[in-house]
């Protein structure tokens, strides 16, 4: 069904009004129109609004979450806790673990991974998705020690620390094949938030990474409209999903040469792709921007993350013509951390948002999950609150109005700095219905306003 009459909706805080939806497009708004064969949705009131888009996340490792166990705050906070965490996993093969921070156990390596477990191959992701940590039972079934990848941490003895950098895909390649992981549970999830579309950021998405990501689109286990960022250079991606820039990781761990990152940006423009480029320090940033002075920019070339931007450069991404596609929610979910460990220098420039737009620069609000939180009304609120777990306020001068922090979330998936979407005759049928007006939502935003979410004038949840 993708015909639909919603009666007696909020539309952009107006009165209320009907709104047809035919064929999977808003055919038109008003009152008193046609309804002859046509089921009608009563919203009672309720504001209607765009769906909305979450330009970067992780489907696959949102996914495989659901498998793994937690490993730091808030579940786990002191090593015994995680000793207990990982005994406590169920199986008696791989234990897979997410969320490690070192506030936990320390910086973890084989041997005090060890210490903590090993009667089973562990493996455990650090929170920020840069590291992968192995104890020794699974450093010795991926073959660690005689391993020549790239990522694979040694020490002064040329010794495997158990450490692996920004190897995923190499990892990926050394451990049982058990296929991507279904995606159904994820697409409802997305869908009970009202999200209608999503872009994946996973960087060099492998061909079987590939072809799920399409046949989970194409059979509606994810029903939101799809954008990848991870498709390499040359290749086109699968059938129901649109490509996107190309995502290039500059890894604190191990920056590149600049000429070769300054080849790699001209590459993608000459193909006619935009480049979206994985940066969350300054040092990072500071790399970035001169290769797009030398390189050029652009329309859709973004910055992913831009978790520290230093004021001076606020005019330079201006001048540019970036958009930056950031995350305020880290700041709901570990700003106390921020607060202690963060160098004080970064603390005003991290995760701006107000000076980011005040500037003229794109700004668009996402999740990184599951690194960070996936709900978008958990993140609005951070964006507008700042606010940490213990209370205290990250960047009180770079809060959003609760308006504008919805409309980072707007946005196009093909544009995510440009205008908010807005409701017209002509657009598709990529709707959420709220069970109460716009202002109450905004005043307080939950996920349990969310009533009906409709994509191509398709139901995809209703409460």
């Amino acid at each position: 069904m993708t015909d639909l009459l919603i009666r007696g909706a909020e539309v952009s805080g107006g009165p209320r009004t009907d709104v047809l939806l035919r064929r999977g497009v808003v055919a038109a708004l008003g009152t008193d129109l046609p309804t002859a064969g046509v089921p009608v949705l009563d919203a009672g009131g309720g504001a209607l609004l765009p769906g909305l888009h979450d330009h970067h996340l992780h489907l696959h490792a949102l996914a495989a979450e659901s498998d793994s166990v937690r490993c730091g705050p808030p579940r786990v906070h002191t090593a015994a806790e995680l000793a207990r965490a990982l005994a406590a996993a169920p199986g008696d093969g791989w234990i897979r673990g997410v969320g490690y921070v070192e506030t936990v156990a320390g910086l973890l390596d084989s041997a005090a991974l060890d210490a903590l477990h090993s009667t089973r191959p562990v493996r455990i992701q650090h929170r920020s998705g840069a590291l992968w940590i192995l104890n020794s039972a699974a450093a010795a079934r991926v073959g660690l020690d005689s391993a020549d990848a790239p990522g694979v941490e040694r020490d002064a003895a040329g010794r495997a620390t158990g450490r692996l950098w920004r190897a995923d895909t190499w990892l990926r390649s050394r451990l049982p094949d058990t296929g991507p992981p279904d995606l159904t549970a994820v697409g409802a999830q997305l869908a009970a938030y009202g999200i209608t579309g999503i872009t994946d950021a996973t960087p060099d998405l492998s061909a079987e990474s590939l072809a799920a990501l399409g046949a989970a689109a194409a059979s509606g286990r994810v029903p939101q409209r799809l954008t990848l960022l991870g498709v390499p250079l040359g290749r086109t991606g699968a059938a129901r999903v649109t490509t996107g820039p190309y995502k290039i990781v500059l890894a604190d761990s191990g920056l590149p040469e600049i000429d070769t990152l300054v080849g790699t940006v001209r590459r993608a423009h000459e193909l006619g792709r935009p480049v979206a480029v994985h940066c969350v320090s300054r040092e990072a940033l500071l790399v970035l921007l001169a290769v797009f002075d030398e390189a050029g920019t652009i329309a859709g070339d973004r910055i992913e993350h831009g978790a520290v931007v230093p004021a001076e450069s606020l005019d330079v991404l201006r001048r540019l013509g970036v958009t930056v596609v950031t995350q305020p929610g880290f700041l709901a979910d570990r700003g106390d951390d921020y607060l202690r460990r963060v160098d004080p220098a970064d603390l005003p420039d991290l995760y701006r948002c107000r000076s980011i737009t005040a500037a003229g620069v794109g700004l668009a609000l996402s999740s990184d999950a599951p690194y960070g939180p996936l709900d978008p009304w958990q993140v609005v609120a951070a964006a507008v609150s700042r606010r940490a777990p213990d209370g205290r306020i990250v960047g009180p001068g770079e809060t959003l109005r609760p308006a504008e922090a919805l409309g980072r979330y707007l946005a196009p998936l093909h544009d995510p700095g440009g205008p908010a979407r807005t409701i017209a005759a002509g657009i598709a049928a990529d709707l959420v219905l709220l069970d109460r007006p716009i202002a109450r939502q905004l005043a307080e935003p939950a996920t349990a306003a969310v009533r009906t979410t409709i994509i191509g004038g398709r139901i995809v949840f209703d409460r």
